[in-house]
């Protein structure tokens, strides 16, 4: 009984130092540099997020952020890295509402659970789509452009980045949202849809704010709604979608933090502190106002909400997906 009781406690007394040096070791970090795993090619959209938070990270703990681009399935390849890595805080996953909502959905073995293999960090930022329609398109708002593709859906085309991309999901969301089934034009990238909407070769699009503002303000397109519950202060004078009776209808391309799952608390709270130090300073704040993208209220910071929103963003998504039969395999 004796022998019993001293290897218990000696059990216990080892869990207990084990669990003081992981404490002083999350305190302490980070003590080499980090990598921000971009699941995406350089160049990109996620690609110029990430360097931007890059580099307010390195100011912020004062250690280097390396960006890594891995593409690859949808951004799984780079994710997946993440999800498999030693939660120690030194791979860290940028991602985004392809990575962790689109991608669990398209795929039919998905490399990750976005909801369980991760320590969610913080939702960051949000570049809010608009349904914006080559300027001649007869509506004035969002009313009548429902009232116009319900009449007139056989004869409408709608364009995208590509098939499954924001653009094209969104756009889709919106269909599903309003029942109209509208022929789908897929691009080769933004700027191809944003050519032939200006030239009135479709009809209408759903691009983000980054895409939309500068021909919205030239006048080559129309605008119509923003996809959000607020209006935006890019585009102050533009209705919300909410505004204009589909009420909480949003999409947005968002991008958050995440780290592996296990990871300790301690250094997911300095990581959620370091990211939203940095975001404040006037450099990163004037980096992402020119790039079209909103940084999160703060009670929406929190990692237990950005774990939740995952969750909420899957189901939102899936239906579109599963209703123009959409896959990424």
């Amino acid at each position: 009984m004796f022998e019993k009781r001293s290897g218990l406690a000696f059990a216990g007394a080892l869990a207990a130092l084990l669990a003081a040096i992981a404490a002083a070791s999350a305190q302490e970090w980070p003590t080499r540099p980090m990598t921000l795993e971009v699941p995406f090619a350089a160049g990109g959209g996620a690609d110029v997020m990430g360097r931007i938070l890059a580099a307010g990270l390195s100011e912020a703990l004062h250690q280097q952020v390396i960006v890594e681009n891995i593409p690859g399935a949808g951004g799984m390849t780079g994710t997946a890295r993440v999800a498999r890595a030693a939660p120690d805080g030194y791979q860290i996953a940028l991602g985004s509402v392809g990575t962790h909502a689109y991608n669990q959905t398209l795929y039919k073995k998905p490399l990750y659970n976005a909801v369980t293999d991760f320590a969610p960090v913080a939702l960051i930022a949000e570049t809010p789509q608009v349904l914006v329609t080559r300027k001649d398109f007869p509506a004035a708002d969002l009313r009548q452009f429902i009232a116009y593709a319900k009449a007139n859906q056989a004869k409408m085309q709608y364009g995208s980045a590509g098939v499954g991309s924001p653009t094209h999901l969104a756009c889709a969301l919106l269909n599903a949202v309003i029942g109209v089934e509208i022929a789908h034009i897929p691009y080769r990238g933004a700027g191809p849809t944003m050519q032939d909407l200006i030239a009135g070769r479709i009809d209408y699009q759903c691009p983000n704010t980054t895409v939309a503002v500068p021909q919205v303000e030239s006048g080559t397109v129309k605008a119509l709604a923003i996809f959000t519950r607020e209006r935006s202060p890019l585009l102050p004078d533009l209705p919300s979608t909410h505004e204009q009776g589909l009420t909480d209808f949003e999409a947005s391309i968002w991008y958050a933090l995440f780290l592996p799952k296990g990871t300790p608390a301690a250094i997911v709270a300095k990581l959620h502190d370091a990211i939203f130090a940095a975001v404040a300073t006037p450099a990163i704040e004037r980096r992402l106002h020119e790039i079209g993208a909103t940084v999160v209220t703060e009670e929406r910071r929190s990692p237990d909400y950005l774990r939740a929103f995952v969750a909420s963003e899957i189901e939102k998504w899936a239906a579109p997906i599963k209703a123009a039969n959409l896959s990424g395999d």
